[in-house]
């Protein structure tokens, strides 16, 4: 499988597991912090080649994440679920399998900041689904965030994540629906 868009990843044994997986260039954040000259790469592939951001299941990773969704408006989000991608307590992108790392990459999902009224998940979607305000909640958030390939967030975390995803309530419904 053959990947145009550059992926960012954290570090070199991320990069070694996408190359197991797939032919794609990286680049690599070398950490939470972000320096300049990697945001500014960053955005330059965006506008040449696309991005796919894979960070690891972590806090730190859901920081790099947001960091780069705020600066880089429109890359897409590949996510791999935390017990696909652990070893030893340790949760990364270097532990997932080339057979994860394709399916995650395969389902990257672009987010936009465009508001859709009409078809948006809306609070009482959530609480209809069972995501917040329920005993199993984040056990539910966990398999649907899986299911629609965005990711694990807490309850907020999930809704905005939905709308940026464009995930309407339908395809939401639907993947609660497979939960039974």
């Amino acid at each position: 499988m053959v990947v145009k868009e550059m992926i960012v990843v954290e570090g070199r044994d991320d990069t070694a597991a996408v190359r197991r997986a797939v032919d794609a260039e990286t680049i690599e954040t070398g950490g939470s912090a972000l320096r300049a000259e990697v945001m500014e790469r960053i955005r330059l592939a965006q506008v040449k080649r696309g991005v796919i951001v894979l960070t690891d299941p972590d806090y730190p990773g859901e920081r790099i994440r947001r960091i780069i969704r705020e600066a880089v408006p429109g890359c897409k989000h590949a996510f791999i679920p935390r017990e696909l991608a652990s070893k030893d307590g340790k949760a990364g992108v270097e532990y997932a399998p080339p057979d994860v790392i394709r399916h995650a990459l395969a389902e990257a999902r672009a987010e936009t900041l465009e508001v859709r009224p009409r078809d948006c998940v809306t609070w009482e979607n959530m609480i209809d689904c069972g995501l917040t305000l329920h005993p199993q909640a984040r056990k539910r958030r966990e398999a649907v965030g899986r299911a629609l390939g965005v990711g694990y967030a807490n309850a907020q975390g999930l809704y905005k994540r939905l709308n940026a995803f464009h995930i309407t309530p339908d395809e939401l419904r639907r993947a609660v629906q497979k939960l039974k």
